[in-house]
């Protein structure tokens, strides 16, 4: 979404993992020797345009790329409506089955937009990640990057240099410099997209890739389509249900997305939970001796006084040529946030104490970079940084002016005093995208599907639960599970109803109960 605000809940088990475990990811388990070609499903080209057959029928080569993971390429047009045009390549990576009796691809998608689903199904080995046992004894986990993202055919916007200052710029606009500033930035941003882009900037919107996501399918060799999204997977999942229901299979869609909402609309919902899923954090803190206030109105002032300051004048870190700015600080405190509690909050706690008692930032730096996917050498992995405005561009273009995002700043900071500044001017970014898609979300329902999980947690910072239930309402099959905790997405977060509901849907199409509850 417009400020970053996905990331996957492997990156966030990574974090928890690097800060508090020397342990490493336990042995691959045996798989399924795998032919070194895929065969096209044998109705591939029913219904699908003659122009298209190419790509439906086109035969998958697997390759082993180390670890017994095999990888692939898949060729699809850059624009559907010109199937003669120019092609693109999409970069799969396959995790074969551990059972004698596989029942296909699960094609799983992480999020984002422009997150690398190639390194999601990568964790797929590692327990609890991506997949329980039971799945992947079945299901070949297939990932992939969408168009535009990581090794498939990529966009790019600025190298890791410009990049590094691009995130760490101040995000509030609360006075006119600053705003000329921000206003600055944005267009420096948006010719370097268009510059070091072209013609694929007009064709990343998430229509296209579910339209990619139909042409793996039968690539793979499957009549019907198996997926497991997250966060922004959810809305993959969702487009490519409503554009060819009559193939989609067992889909689940956790942490979702409301595909009607206008971006500002977005914007705002975040705003909301990310400040509830904070309230969460201090309650908890607070019952443990917090390091950073002994009461909420103490430890909310530090907070606040930490932010104010960080925008004049940067917190020191260990790097003199990286303190941390209110911008950076932003990612790091949320980035904890999408966790469990117990793997995210003494992370969160240990930061701010550093950053607010010891005036020391390099905590809340280290988790900034893991948000944003900076390694220590300054190299960034991928372009989700630069991916996900892109394609939120496309999706949900803006309109918003500078008067019109300062108006209704105040309505940003009341829903959040800790994040809203930050997230106010959100809308801006889009207002003079270069590139424009005919693709509108608003109107999705998914007719003729069969039965699609959604699933909504209700403490979900990123993707509010309200989401999940406007979604399951949308689409005709939708149905909805809920979750009751504060983390971001549901599925292998570390409760067992949801877990074996999940595993049921996904194994035997068992459908939960309409309204079912987790807790």
């Amino acid at each position: 979404m417009n400020r970053r605000i996905s990331i996957t809940l492997a990156l966030g088990a990574a974090i928890a993992v690097a800060a508090c475990s020397n342990g490493g990811p336990p042995d691959a388990p045996p798989q399924q020797e795998m032919p070194p070609e895929s065969t096209p499903a044998p109705d591939a080209t029913e219904g699908v345009d003659e122009e298209l057959a190419t790509f439906y029928t086109q035969t998958l080569e697997w390759d082993d790329c180390g670890d017994q993971y095999q990888c692939s390429t898949l060729s699809v047009p850059l624009d559907y409506a010109d199937p003669d045009g120019d092609q693109i390549e999409i970069a799969m990576l396959r995790v074969p089955a551990t059972g004698e009796d596989p029942a296909g691809s699960l094609i799983v998608n992480p999020g984002g937009p422009g997150a690398s689903g190639i390194e999601y199904a990568r964790n797929a080995r590692n327990e609890n990640v991506v997949a329980s046992d039971r799945l992947r004894e079945r299901y070949d986990v297939v990932g992939f990057d969408p168009r535009g993202v990581g090794s498939s055919t990529p966009i790019d916007c600025l190298d890791d240099e410009d990049l590094d200052v691009f995130v760490s710029e101040q995000a509030s606009a609360e006075d006119d410099e600053a705003l000329a500033e921000l206003e600055e930035t944005i267009e420096e941003f948006t010719a370097a997209c268009e510059a070091r882009s072209g013609d694929l900037l007009a064709h990343i919107d998430t229509a296209n890739v579910a339209r990619d996501m139909d042409v793996m399918r039968a690539a793979l060799g499957d009549e019907k389509l198996h997926y497991l999204g997250k966060s922004y997977g959810t809305f993959i999942g969702a487009v490519y249900a409503d554009l060819f229901p009559e193939r989609a299979g067992r889909l689940v869609l956790d942490g979702a997305v409301d595909p009607a909402l206008e971006a500002e609309e977005v914007a705002l919902g975040q705003a909301e939970g990310f400040e509830r899923s904070l309230d969460a954090f201090l309650e908890w803190c607070l019952d443990q001796d917090c390091a950073i206030g002994d009461s909420e109105d103490e430890a909310r002032e530090a907070l606040d006084q930490l932010m104010a300051d960080a925008e004049t004048e940067p917190v020191p870190t260990n790097d003199p040529q990286r303190p941390l700015t209110a911008a950076l600080a932003f990612y790091g405190i949320i980035l904890p946030l999408y966790l469990p509690a117990e793997e995210g909050y003494p992370v969160l706690e240990r930061a701010l104490d550093n950053a607010i008692n010891d005036e020391n930032g390099s905590d809340l730096l280290q988790l900034a970079d893991f948000y944003l996917a900076r390694n220590p050498d300054g190299v960034y992995d991928g372009n989700q940084n630069e991916a996900i405005i892109a394609v939120n561009c496309l999706d949900r273009p803006s309109t918003t002016t500078p008067e019109e995002a300062r108006a209704t700043a105040q309505e940003f900071e009341d829903l959040s005093p800790t994040f809203g500044r930050f997230m106010a001017w959100a809308g801006l970014t889009c207002v003079d995208w270069p590139a424009e898609s005919d693709f509108d979300p608003a109107q999705l329902s998914a007719t003729g599907a069969d039965p699609i999980l959604v699933i909504g947690t209700t403490g979900d910072p990123a993707t509010p639960y309200r989401w999940a239930e406007s979604l399951s309402e949308q689409l005709e099959s939708g149905v909805l599970l809920t979750y009751e905790a504060f983390v971001h997405t549901a599925y292998l977060s570390g409760n067992s109803c949801i877990d074996s509901a999940v595993d049921a849907y996904l194994l035997d199409g068992t459908v939960p109960d309409e309204g079912r509850v987790c807790s």
